[in-house]
């Protein structure tokens, strides 16, 4: 009995479970959490949302704070060894 799918194809499989994975995580997030979203009838209604602080609160999440911390390379370990400049 043959196989049903072929190990080539294991990397997409898995690239494409991870980024279903993220598009399924960040419209979760959207419903669950963000201030302009209303799902129910009554939050609907309103036309105009009086709610900045929500809004700054969902817009400067925690991994967005952490970020602004770091500098702005995807290796620096690497970038540094071949820079040739290493931090002692």
């Amino acid at each position: 009995m043959g196989r049903w799918m072929k190990p080539e194809i294991y990397p997409l499989l898995g690239a494409m479970t991870f980024v279903t994975g993220m598009c399924v995580f960040q419209l979760t997030r959207n419903i669950l959490l963000n201030p302009d979203v209303r799902v129910n009838k009554t939050h609907r209604k309103t036309a105009v949302l009086e709610n900045q602080e929500e809004g700054e609160k969902y817009a400067e999440h925690g991994l967005r704070k952490f970020l602004r911390t770091r500098p702005p390379e995807v290796m620096p370990a690497i970038n540094r060894f071949f820079a040739g400049n290493e931090k002692s």
